[in-house]
């Protein structure tokens, strides 16, 4: 008789439990003669019921990352899904049909969010009319957003009629009007204050908590750890390093671990003050021990 190998079983495919997955994600525009690699072969996984704060300085790559996820743009090489649907290889009318209903997208200008002439009940029925929704269905969806994000006494209103955050809110409500699998919003809170901005990440934090919905929030602000259980940073294309933050508990507040970010091809981002405070450049030492990773300069060892 012979022994006959075991083929080895098959791992599940990367993010095969996620609702949205980035996988070796690149996006690369050209401008004349200028090649510019927005995205550099990003990683990331969101799971339905998430609340994630993608942080980064200007030019870093999480604003296209989020045109991308909002079907806005396309990639240039990689993987990228969001709830089933392959956003790389989709055809112009699946592509509609995926921003009306599977994501809601809330930009940094309300004026884009808004429309001058409508009032906040109107807006927010707009998106229900065009999926055709019943009256009764679209009066009730309406009321019930307008309420949940505190803007109820603004529903007869204008944008002129209301300030920045009651504005940004409405915002909200109309991209969630739809029910859609997943709320994308980039810089929600750029043009607001401190006081203000807050106000909008907790109707964040309310929507994710009372709707279920997954949101996925962009901002320059890297204090915005402290009000999402995980915050993502993007640097030069790449995820670099992840914040969680454990809920707060009757006996003591919520805690904050940062952690540097493997991707699927071994490469992890270490933090600048790290590379200058050990002389780490071009190349370094690696060493394996028990339960950890060594890394030291090249030039550690030098004169010994």
């Amino acid at each position: 008789m012979l022994d006959l190998p075991v083929p080895p079983r098959h791992s599940p495919a990367f993010g095969h439990d996620a609702l949205v997955v980035c996988d070796n994600l690149v996006r690369i525009y050209q401008s004349e003669s200028v090649e510019v690699q927005a995205l550099q072969g990003l990683d990331l996984l969101v799971h339905e019921g998430e609340m994630v704060a993608l942080v980064g300085a200007s030019g870093s790559g999480k604003s296209t990352l989020l045109n991308v996820l909002a079907g806005v743009d396309s990639p240039t090489a990689g993987r990228a899904r969001v709830a089933g649907h392959d956003l790389v290889d989709m055809t112009r009318r699946e592509r509609v049909h995926y921003r009306r209903h599977v994501v809601g997208f809330v930009r940094q200008q309300t004026a884009r969010n808004l429309v001058p002439y409508l009032t906040s009940r109107q807006v927010v029925d707009l998106p229900l009319t065009i999926a055709g929704r019943p009256r009764r269905e679209r009066h009730d969806r309406t009321t019930e957003l307008l309420e949940l994000l505190g803007v109820a006494h603004c529903a007869d209103r204008r944008p002129a009629e209301m300030s920045g955050g009651e504005q940004q809110r409405v915002s909200i409500a109309v991209a969630l009007a739809n029910d859609p699998r997943v709320l994308l919003a980039d810089e929600p809170t750029g043009e607001l204050d401190s006081e203000t901005a807050a106000e909008v990440f907790a109707a964040l934090r309310t929507v994710n908590r009372e709707l279920g919905a997954t949101v996925v929030v962009v901002t320059h602000d890297a204090a915005v750890s402290g009000q999402v259980a995980r915050t993502v940073a993007i640097r030069d294309g790449r995820t670099s390093s992840e914040v969680l933050r454990s809920h707060d508990t009757a006996d003591q507040p919520g805690r904050s671990e940062e952690f540097a970010v493997m991707d699927r091809a071994g490469r992890v981002q270490l933090p600048r003050e790290y590379r200058e405070a050990l002389d780490l450049t071009h190349r370094v030492r690696l060493a394996l021990a028990d339960d950890h990773v060594q890394v030291r300069s090249d030039r550690s060892d030098h004169g010994a």
